[in-house]
């Protein structure tokens, strides 16, 4: 699997790993309940995406200088640290996994595929001031689908509507940032595109 590992600062960094089905790697890192966890995968992609989701993760943090602790998904099925240090969020899409890993602060990270349809169910997920500054571009969607997306994993819980309660400022194609808003917590989001895809992760 191919990676690519950015540090974002002292505390906080990510990794993105091509998914390659006939690529064989060390898995001695993950811990006990991890090693049991994947042997009750038994679909074979499914296998590979929480193979490769656990290695970005901890690639993620040997890039810190941390050591791995194991991680378990939670009641609201996030993913908490076993030794309840850092925090981290993977998300993968076909044929990538990403993680990103902070040593003291929720991060959410995400990872879409720009589609046509996007457009259509934009209404399902987007306030209509959302709607009213956003283009019929997929992408434009994409980026506030995601921003979304990353911001809901960062916050952790259930019962979090993306319409109603996760608020997007206006923002255009070019941005590499964008800033949301839940009651009264403030999130700023960072925005990359790889090809026909739209990577985002929270970093405040």
């Amino acid at each position: 699997m191919q990676t690519k590992i950015e540090k974002i600062n002292a505390s906080s960094a990510l990794s993105i790993k091509i998914i390659d089905e006939h690529f064989e790697e060390d898995l001695s890192f993950l811990s006990f309940r991890e090693k049991l966890a994947m042997a009750n995968i038994s679909h074979p992609e499914k296998r590979l995406e929480w193979v490769s989701s656990r290695r970005a993760i901890y690639e993620a943090t040997e890039a810190l200088g941390i050591e791995y602790p194991g991680f378990y998904k939670d009641a609201h099925g996030k993913s908490q640290a076993m030794n309840n240090k850092g925090h981290v969020s993977l998300s993968h899409t076909k044929g990538i996994a990403t993680a990103i890993y902070h040593d003291t602060k929720p991060v959410g990270i995400d990872l879409e595929l720009i589609r046509e349809k996007v457009v259509r169910i934009g209404p399902r997920f987007l306030a209509k001031e959302e709607l009213d500054f956003l283009t019929a571009d997929p992408e434009h969607v994409t980026m506030a689908w995601s921003a979304k997306e990353s911001v809901f994993k960062c916050l952790g819980k259930r019962g979090v509507s993306f319409r109603n309660h996760i608020r997007l400022s206006p923002f255009n194609l070019d941005s590499i940032f964008i800033k949301a808003k839940v009651d009264k917590y403030d999130f700023d989001i960072q925005v990359s595109k790889m090809e026909n895809l739209i990577l985002t992760y929270t970093i405040s």
